[in-house]
Parts: structure tokens; sequence; C-alpha cells
């Protein structure tokens, strides 16, 4: 593991063209109200896998019907469109409309269920080396399924061209220079995660863990924290040590590319930070941990027994607090009240 000291906390943007994460968790509120299957996920009492203090686990693995805390994000977005367009948007408000993105995982399946509810099309564009099993998850979800490239960033690329030739709307759930709009939106509907959980822990954190890819959930998540609970609790931000993209950025000081090897951690596998979560968590965060994933997966039978099977991506956060040597470098004593977000199901 390597757990680095955040030197910009408090400071001003390292990727000063974007913004910083919202935190208007009302907003989301108010339009997920309208969703039937926005039900409150549950927060579990997992103190039994660590060896002192409080562990709460945000359990998103039932986030409406989808497995994942991504169900929150472009699923939200569209949303947001139908209802700009409608007062009251039914399933055929968005008839005529097709957004595309690229997906290794969940995001794919939420643009797909958004855009289906709503009347939209969805494609879905992914690397040669995504099991077919998903092709077929997000087919079901009515979504055209395109292969494109050896890895998320070469699919990403042809998303991005097959927008820009058909009109269609980019819908990604990272940022880079000139596209933050719609990701910052993305976000924001992360925040109802965030707002559930500070509603249900009994007592307010005195550390928060979250796992990070291009940055999305931790970034929305350490701004409500913060938002809500202001200085006091200790954010620490984990990643791959094949792919500390944020952590690497930190240490630059500016938005950097972090290449390595692929990671059993597949959902975080990501070289390349979101620029709004940059910018959030540079403010927010107190620290950026990264594991190896053999230390990530020797925990996972743990969380099975304990009953928070999930994936190695899934699963990261809670193992970055149940690692003994994490535990003695933040400071999880006895008094301790630690949050953590398993994000989803098993691989």
């Amino acid at each position: 593991m390597k757990l680095i000291a955040n030197p910009h906390r408090g400071g001003t943007k390292l990727a000063p063209e974007a913004p910083y994460p919202s935190v208007d968790a009302a907003h989301v509120d108010d339009l997920l109200g309208q969703c039937p299957m926005a039900d409150v996920t549950p927060l579990v009492d997992a103190s039994d896998v660590v060896p002192a203090g409080k562990l709460w686990v945000k359990d998103e693995r039932g986030r409406m019907g989808l497995g994942s805390f991504k169900a929150l994000g472009a699923a939200y977005v569209i949303a947001t469109d139908a209802s700009a367009k409608d007062a009251t948007p039914g399933s055929e408000t968005l008839r005529g409309r097709t957004f595309v993105t690229a997906s290794a995982g969940n995001h794919g399946l939420s643009v797909a269920a958004g855009a289906r509810v709503f009347g939209a099309k969805a494609v879905v564009y992914i690397a040669e080396t995504v099991p077919e099993s998903f092709a077929e998850r997000l087919r079901s979800y009515g979504a055209r399924v395109v292969r494109s490239g050896a890895d998320y960033a070469a699919s990403m690329e042809a998303a991005a061209k097959s927008a820009e030739e058909n009109g269609w709307t980019l819908l990604s759930d990272s940022s880079w220079d000139g596209y933050t709009d719609l990701p910052h939106r993305l976000m924001e509907g992360y925040l109802r995660m965030a707002k559930e959980a500070l509603d249900q822990v009994p007592s307010a954190p005195t550390h928060v863990f979250l796992q990070a890819g291009v940055g999305g959930l931790a970034g929305a998540v350490a701004a409500y924290v913060r938002r809500v609970h202001g200085d006091t609790p200790r954010i620490i931000v984990v990643e791959p040590a094949a792919a500390p993209a944020l952590q690497a950025s930190i240490t630059a000081g500016r938005c950097v590319f972090a290449d390595g090897p692929d990671s059993i951690m597949g959902r975080l596998d990501c070289k390349e930070p979101s620029l709004i979560a940059l910018n959030g968590l540079a403010r927010d965060a107190d620290d950026f941990l990264t594991l190896r994933d053999n230390e990530v997966a020797a925990l996972l039978p743990e969380m099975t027994q304990a009953g928070m099977e999930t994936s190695a991506s899934g699963g990261a956060g809670i193992a970055g607090a149940m690692h003994d040597d994490v535990r003695v470098a933040v400071g999880l004593d006895a008094e301790a009240v630690v949050l953590c977000f398993l994000s989803e199901g098993p691989a």
C-alpha cells in the first residue's frame, strides 16, 4: 500500500477550466422522488470485520435494480433532460434522441436503462476485452452494443467520434477539457447516495473511505461530506496501485496520465481522472491511498462471510478500512466511526 497526504487540501483547483462537484442534493431528491424504483439503500453495521471502532457500509448492490451506485448517474442526467422537456415525462418524451457512451461496467447499464424509460436510444461502445455476458446484459436493457478498441480509452474515443458524426449526445461518466456539463450533472446524481448515508449513520463519521476510478463517486461524496460535517471527517481516497490516476495527479499538482498494468479492480482501472473529481478531491480529501490487487483480493472472502459479497472494485474502500497498516496510518482506533461504500455486487 502507498498512502500520501494531500498537500492541496482546501486550496485552489488543479484543473482551472473545470468546476467543482455539485452539492445540490435537494434537486436530486426532487427528481428521483418521482421514480418508484429510487428506494433508499441500506446502511449496514459491518464492525465485525474490523478490530476496533465502528464500520458502517452503504450497500449499493440493490440500487434501482441495476446493482450499482451508477444507477444514480447517467439515468439521472437523462431524467433531467426529460423533465426539462415535459413537466410529466413519459415513455415518449425523448423519442428521437440517442445517447452514446463507452463503458466497461455499470455506467453503460445506467445509460441504457435511463434511455429506455424515456423513449430514447442508447449506444454503448465496449472494448474487445469486455465479457460477452456484459454485452448481453446491455442488450437486455435495449442498448445497441458496439465493440471497438483494445481498452476503455479506445472505446471512448470511438464513442465520441460517433456522437460527433451522428449528432448523438455523448454521456460519459468522466470529464475532460471542454467536456464538463453533463459529467457535472451526472456526479450530482450520486449525491442521493451520499445524503442517504449521512442521514442513516447514527453518529458523524470520523473517517470516510472512498474508492475511485475516474473519481466520480469519491468526488461527489467527499464534497457532500464537507458540506454537512465540515473539516472533521478524515477522507481517504482508495485507488488500485496499477491505476493511481488521482494520487499521481495530486503529487504532480495537475492532471496526469498514470499508466500501468491491468488491475483486478476493473471498474477502478482508470489511468486518467475526471477533471471535476480532481478539483473536488484536491480540495476535500485528506489522503490518497493505493492498494495492490493482492491486498484487496485477500480481504474479499472476509467481506463475503460478513454478507458483503462484491467485486474487487466494489470493495476497495472497505479493504482500505480493513487493512492493518492503513488503520494504523490513519488512526483507526476504538473511537473511530468509519463510513464506506459497497458500490456494486460481485463481478
